[in-house]
């Protein structure tokens, strides 16, 4: 059995955002007193690229709050702990990604229940199934776009005399990822059909965007998302992507890796594969929801220009 580095064995301490109007980058804030204190408008977001567009579309007039921020543990197996139950009791409005990815917050949300609590479940809001084999939705260039003007919407109906302000800055963030769009394009221009491989399904819908080719059996990806040991066949196949140098750039989870992975990437290394290491949450401080985006596309095209790794944001 592989060890999963990173991952929660204890639970975690509430980490808070607040992003204050018009700005693009978030600070540390002291928790929900502070919300009490100005009368803001609490939100949770469940992963903090969640809270970065909360706090971006709600601005002044919300007290947007991350439960998942730390880039050294892995998601899939967090723990939420009282206190982070008692913040999201208290948050009016909630957004979650669903697909099985954060169900604690499912199960919080069901042991405190509140009328006056609206839940953004990104899942449902783009209409996918139990099924969808991939959660990662943030990477999807479609996602956020839908997530701020449900945002908008949602604090509009529990604070009307700021919808116009909401919906405005609902519109500005959704400008803003014009610049990602037009990288995502241009890497698919210049160039199209790039093989890579990957260690599990974290960018893979940013990948498809870009135009690539993730040759990586998506068996093996399935297997290392969840904790499962692959198969030796599947192990042999990932394997001969570097060796026979059949890909250009190797991207892995920099949150989740084992010994298996660190082969991979030494044997990436040895091959003369550029490797770019990937986040589920978004790297802070330093970083909105729109550069860390655009920061991944970027060192995807120093791979490939340059032959050089990025594996750490």
């Amino acid at each position: 059995m592989r060890i999963r580095f990173g991952v929660v064995s204890a639970v975690l301490p509430l980490a808070a955002i607040v992003l204050a109007s018009g700005c693009s980058s978030s600070s540390a804030a002291a928790g929900s007193a502070a919300a009490g204190a100005t009368g803001a408008i609490t939100a949770i977001g469940a992963e903090n690229e969640y809270a970065s567009v909360i706090g971006q579309v709600g601005g002044k007039y919300v007290h947007a709050v991350a439960i998942m921020s730390n880039p050294d543990t892995d998601p899939h197996t967090f723990q939420a702990s009282p206190s982070i139950a008692r913040e999201i009791s208290q948050a009016r409005l909630v957004v979650q990604n669903g697909i099985g990815y954060d169900d604690w917050m499912t199960s919080i949300e069901k042991a405190a229940p509140d009328p006056g609590r609206t839940v953004i479940n990104v899942q449902h809001l783009l209409g996918l199934p139990d099924s969808t084999p991939n959660p990662h939705l943030w990477y999807k260039p479609a996602t956020m776009p839908a997530v701020a003007s449900a945002v908008a919407a949602d604090l509009a109906a529990i604070a009307p005399a700021h919808a116009a302000y909401f919906k405005a800055n609902a519109a500005r963030f959704t400008a803003s990822l014009a610049p990602w769009y037009q990288a995502l394009a241009q890497f698919k221009t210049k160039y199209p059909g790039t093989p890579v491989a990957t260690t599990e399904p974290v960018a893979d819908y940013m990948l498809q965007a870009a135009g690539t080719n993730n040759v990586t059996p998506w068996s093996f990806q399935a297997d290392v998302m969840n904790g499962t040991d692959p198969s030796a066949q599947d192990v042999a196949v990932q394997k001969s992507l570097f060796t026979e140098h059949k890909v250009k750039i190797f991207l892995y989870n920099q949150q989740v890796t084992d010994s298996l992975t660190q082969s991979y990437i030494n044997l990436a290394h040895a091959n003369g594969i550029p490797v770019v290491g990937v986040y589920e949450t978004m790297p802070v401080p330093g970083y909105d929801y729109q550069s860390w985006m655009l920061a991944e596309v970027h060192a995807m095209d120093k791979a490939l220009t340059d032959k050089t790794s990025t594996e750490h944001l």
